[in-house]
């Protein structure tokens, strides 16, 4: 028994002195890169995830090429979000227009450990019942129907950071951050196509309760703040899970930064944990594969 009971200790030192050596190369790796190298480096690690990083605002964004084009929307997403640890406030915006229903979707909130926000352009061929509204599976719109938007994430009245491009699905998730959803606003502005399409849009933005005081309109381009939702919420359905999910993002945040605590840099603790703990690393950054694969999985087994 005391034979055994040394072994074990052998072996925990062993493999503390092990993780410390190895910490020590991890570090010293790191500090030998230059800046480009290192965010070269991590976009080359985050481009199979569909994400790449800007440094400009410091912030994790999703490509324009992202893979999860080809999986589309569907409103369960939003309702199995709480299985993966995102709490959000979401705002689907359907509307009629060309012959076609079209979807604009805001999110905003906490998804695992980093604070984010998204705006999703999305479309179906042919004009969908509103009864089958949560029913269809929606596509982002091809390069040519994207649209100029520009998102402006705050924190309690405190940016976050400020994104503009021309986009189907344009994201930025600050990495290693925790908030409640409620505590954030998302400053928005869509410049469609045309005023017809305009139009359209802020035709569902009324029968959603925004008033013609929330929206300010210029030429074809629409900007207003996501602040407290319309619609009905996913999480409100599932509180005690909304809780837990909570407890543990905040947990994890607070665990990220202790283990990636020789660095402060965003671009630095990224490739910290990916070096030194790589199956952490791709729990960071696989929320959007998993909760689409996961749906497709289900189809077809319901098929």
């Amino acid at each position: 028994m005391y034979i055994l009971f040394g072994i074990l200790i052998l072996i925990c030192i062993f493999f503390c002195i092990v993780c410390f050596y190895k910490r020590k190369k991890i570090i010293k790796k790191i500090c030998n890169m230059d800046s480009c190298k290192k965010i070269d480096c991590v976009n080359h690690l985050l481009n199979p995830f569909g994400f790449c990083y800007m440094p400009q605002e410091d912030i994790v964004t999703s490509d324009i090429h992202a893979w999860q084009k080809k999986f589309g929307y569907v409103a369960d997403y939003d309702h199995a979000a709480l299985h993966f640890n995102m709490v959000f406030d979401c705002e689907p915006v359907y509307f009629y227009y060309c012959g076609k229903t079209w979807l604009i979707e805001f999110w905003k909130g906490q998804y695992g450990i980093n604070i984010g926000g998204e705006i999703g352009i999305y479309r179906a061929d042919g004009i969908i019942p509103p009864k089958d509204f949560s029913k269809t599976v929606f596509y982002g719109v091809p390069e040519d129907e994207m649209l100029p938007l520009t998102m402006e994430l705050n924190y309690k009245g405190h940016q976050l950071f400020s994104i503009k491009k021309n986009h189907w699905w344009l994201t930025g998730f600050r990495v290693g951050s925790y908030c409640n959803p409620e505590d954030l606003t998302m400053d928005v502005t869509i410049d469609f196509l045309n005023y017809d399409m305009l139009v359209e849009f802020l035709d569902s933005m009324k029968h959603m309760a925004y008033s013609e005081y929330d929206l300010l309109i210029c030429n074809t381009a629409v900007s207003f703040m996501f602040s407290s939702p319309h619609s009905r919420q996913p999480r409100y359905f599932h509180r005690y899970l909304t809780v837990f999910s909570q407890w543990q993002n905040r947990i994890f945040c607070k665990l990220f930064h202790f283990v990636t605590r020789p660095f402060s840099c965003t671009v630095d603790k990224i490739l910290y944990l990916y070096y030194f703990l790589p199956v952490c690393f791709r729990h960071l950054f696989r929320f959007k594969k998993s909760r689409r694969q996961k749906h497709k999985k289900l189809c077809k087994e319901k098929k």
